[in-house]
């Protein structure tokens, strides 16, 4: 249903990203963004997804600026690889890899028409959350289980647009106490935890749990449905 087209940051830096147009005119408009594993299957099938569901989506590739071509699967010695790339990324001279996802944003918004959300995964999900906070042209904000958005740094920052967050009872890299004080920190956001592990979104992954999935899936698009196609 997708293909990759090359988008182009205000600094002139020029990225792939997945596009997957919806068969119809576009309800709205979603970009995806990557969890250290690159546009893989998994982003692709999201992204691909959510164009059957009526929205224009663009993943773009947000480890370029350190490597491309990067499509990773989830073994051991990916992950390695997967983190030590998203460190490099995250070591990158502000505003580092901010300006690629306002490219896609903008990109989304012209091409569809319409409003633009943004859902994100892992390390994604941290770089929604950012982008509610600081990034323009979008309307609502969804990060999976977000690596680090908990923290107080990532927390002390104020969303502009509606965020729905969801994470996992059972996730190691997300402490749920930390989860607890973010949504106390941030009321106007809606958190859901589920009794599920890091990464439970993913059918690729040992981590899969296809209730917490179906429950984030269904609370996802009816969120999008309401702040972009409403």
């Amino acid at each position: 249903m997708g293909q990759f087209v090359d988008l182009k940051s205000a600094d002139g830096f020029v990225f792939p990203a997945w596009v997957a147009e919806p068969d119809t005119a576009p309800r709205g408009a979603i970009v995806v963004l990557q969890e250290i594993f690159g546009v893989n299957l998994h982003i692709r099938a999201v992204a691909d997804r959510l164009a059957a569901r009526g929205y224009l989506a663009v993943a773009p590739a947000t480890f370029h600026r350190v490597q491309q071509g990067v499509d990773l699967g989830y073994t051991t010695e990916d992950v390695s690889a997967g983190a030590a790339l998203k460190a490099a990324v995250e070591g990158l001279a502000a505003p580092g890899v901010l300006p690629d996802i306002q490219a896609a944003i903008d990109y989304a918004g012209q091409r569809s028409g319409r409003k633009v959300g943004v859902v994100g995964f892992c390390w994604g999900g941290l770089l929604t959350w950012r982008a509610a906070c600081l990034l323009q042209g979008l309307s609502a904000a969804v990060p999976y289980y977000g690596g680090g958005m908990t923290s107080e740094a990532e927390a002390g920052r104020t969303p502009q647009v509606p965020v729905l967050a969801h994470f996992g009872q059972r996730d190691k890299h997300i402490p749920v106490d930390g989860v607890q004080a973010f949504a106390r920190a941030h009321p106007e956001v809606e958190v859901h935890i589920y009794e599920a592990d890091h990464g439970f979104n993913c059918d690729q992954r040992g981590s899969y749990d296809e209730a917490a999935a179906l429950a984030a899936r269904d609370r996802t698009l009816a969120f999008f449905d309401k702040h972009l196609a409403g």
